[in-house]
């Protein structure tokens, strides 16, 4: 027998915590119907828009649907799943619409390799703990591979810089080997030499 948590409201984890933003929107689920649990309809949008990384509404409601098909048990939306998978982005916070769509495809991954995870704790027909494990296997390197895209999204800002061309002035100094910089840092080839660079 599955017994799932009820709990109406997510409790604060940092209680003393002051500057935290407003608390996402709850989302409630109906037969024909997605609800934005506020007493402010759009304050509850804007604040549901805003944790989701989406752009505007139809963004919004777009990846809200989305996510509710994703957090189906037994053929059945379910809110704890959803509110899970609402408060993941949240945290992980989407600045822009690539982010968005990139974050919720993670935390489908996610729930679907739980999801196996739990059938293969369930199972002792070993032809099933092969496929599920495989599958297993395939959403966790997806899930890695989707994290790796989203950290070079997020870097792809910080270009790197290659110099050609230098000249150096008396008394100046000038590093021989392969220089790239990024964000400010200089990073150089272990095996360069410094050198002491002089006019002639």
């Amino acid at each position: 027998m599955t017994t799932a948590l009820s709990r109406p409201i997510t409790s604060p984890l940092a209680a003393n915590d002051r500057s935290a933003p407003a608390v996402t929107p709850r989302v409630k689920l109906y037969k024909r119907r997605i609800a934005i649990s506020h007493p402010d309809p759009q304050a509850g949008e804007r604040l549901l828009a805003e944790a989701l990384g989406a752009a505007d509404r139809d963004a919004m409601h777009g990846i809200l649907r989305q996510l509710v098909k994703a957090s189906v048990v037994g053929q059945k939306p379910d809110e704890a799943n959803l509110a899970f998978m609402i408060s993941t982005i949240r945290s992980i916070a989407p600045k822009d619409s690539i982010e968005a769509l990139l974050v919720a495809q993670m935390v489908s991954v996610h729930m679907a390799a739980m999801r196996c995870a739990c059938r293969l704790a369930c199972t002792d027909d070993l032809a099933q703990q092969e496929g599920i494990a495989r599958a297993l296997t395939r959403l966790s390197r997806t899930f890695a591979a989707q994290v790796e895209a989203l950290n070079r999204h997020r870097n792809s800002d910080e270009r790197a810089i290659t110099v050609q061309n230098l000249s150096v002035q008396d008394g100046g100094r000038a590093i021989v080997g392969n220089v790239t910089q990024h964000a400010s840092v200089l990073v150089s080839d272990a095996n360069s030499d410094a050198m002491q660079a002089t006019n002639r």
